[in-house]
């Protein structure tokens, strides 16, 4: 294209002029024939020159236009919180991406091994990205690779999840992503400013998950300070829940249940055990207290996974290096109640909660 224009230009400046000579007799006719010729050729190089960049900004364009990404979802299981993290993310994504994006969501059933297998086929399949949503899909995604960009969600404690000592918030390698850890520290007070007159609660937790784990000593310090006496309850998966949650039942004033996976799939086995005994059960998250708890200091997973979005868009722009982007945490913190389970109990609820919707 820049050649035959070139050409054109020269052929049609060259015909110009010289009909201009022929015509011309005197020398100031001349000299402003040849002044316009010049005027002439300059102004049609420039147009051809403009319409050329333009030309090549209309190629750039379509070519950005054009390129797209495949986004492997690896979720651990479904539950409220899970999906909405998922839904979050993928939505943020869409946002500002569209149909550039394609998305292979698959579900691990709980199974970590399932996880393995997920991630395994992003690898094979050359994603340009996969988002880990729990942390079992996550510990899965740091085995599995270390070049695809890995971005986990719904994950409590990075350096606990991947094995980092002295974690300072930035895993440094192909791995990032955002948190819905909540201060451990304000739910034992919330605990406290609930049921000032207990004495003795147990912490429910799934033992496989080290971030359930990380939460209960963590809370277990903070009530022992307030003046609790704590004991855990671990169980090993959903086959042993009913077990343990009858034996803490039966044992506590008070169950504390943090952010954990099994018994958010499994909150219907905990709320037919704990409701009739009377006994309140303060959860890590707001799934779980809606389905048996009676208050939570929560976050929304939803804007957890939309802050997970929009990291994955800046790193397939090429905005971001995944290598620099420090671990995001949810801006703000809810204090949230069940009316139903509250009534139940007759657990009296200050001003400043919220109550969960249906």
């Amino acid at each position: 294209m820049k050649k035959s224009t070139k050409v054109m230009v020269t052929v049609l400046s060259g015909t110009l002029a010289l009909s201009l000579a022929a015509c011309g007799s005197s020398s100031s006719t001349e000299t402003t024939a040849a002044e316009t010729a010049a005027e002439t050729t300059a102004a049609a190089e420039e147009a051809a020159e403009a319409g050329e960049e333009e030309a090549a900004a209309t190629e750039a364009a379509g070519a950005a236009d054009g390129q797209t990404w495949t986004v492997g979802i690896c979720q651990l299981m479904q539950h409220v919180a899970l999906d909405a993290a998922t839904e979050g993310f993928k939505d943020a994504v869409t946002e500002e991406l569209g149909d550039a994006v394609t998305f292979d969501e698959q579900n691990a059933q709980g199974d970590t091994n399932t996880c393995a297998t997920i991630i395994n086929s992003f690898v094979s399949a050359d994603v340009d990205l996969i988002m880990a949503n729990a942390t079992p899909a996550l510990q899965a995604a740091q085995a599995g690779t270390n070049t695809i960009p890995v971005l986990g969600t719904s994950v409590t404690e990075y350096g606990v999840a991947l094995g980092i000592d002295n974690f300072d918030g930035l895993v440094g390698t192909n791995i990032s992503g955002t948190s819905d850890l909540a201060p451990l520290d304000e739910q034992a007070a919330m605990l406290q400013e609930l049921f000032p007159d207990k004495e003795k609660v147990g912490l429910l937790y799934c033992s496989a998950e080290a971030n359930s784990q990380y939460q209960v000593d963590v809370v277990k310090a903070a009530l022992e300070e307030l003046g609790y006496t704590c004991e855990y309850y671990a169980f090993s998966d959903s086959n042993d829940l009913a077990t343990v949650t009858t034996k803490a039942a039966d044992a506590s004033d008070v169950i504390y249940v943090p952010t954990d996976n099994t018994v958010a799939a499994n909150t219907e086995i905990i709320n037919n055990i704990c409701l009739p005994a009377e006994v309140p059960v303060v959860a890590g998250e707001e799934g779980i207290c809606s389905g048996c708890g009676v208050a939570t200091l929560s976050i929304s997973y939803y804007d957890l996974g939309v802050a997970t979005g929009k990291m994955a868009v800046r790193i397939l722009t090429g905005e971001s290096d995944v290598t620099e982007m420090p671990i995001e945490y949810a801006p703000q913190f809810t204090k949230e109640y069940n009316p139903t389970n509250c009534e139940a109990l007759g657990v009296t609820i200050p001003d400043d909660y919220v109550a969960i919707e249906d």
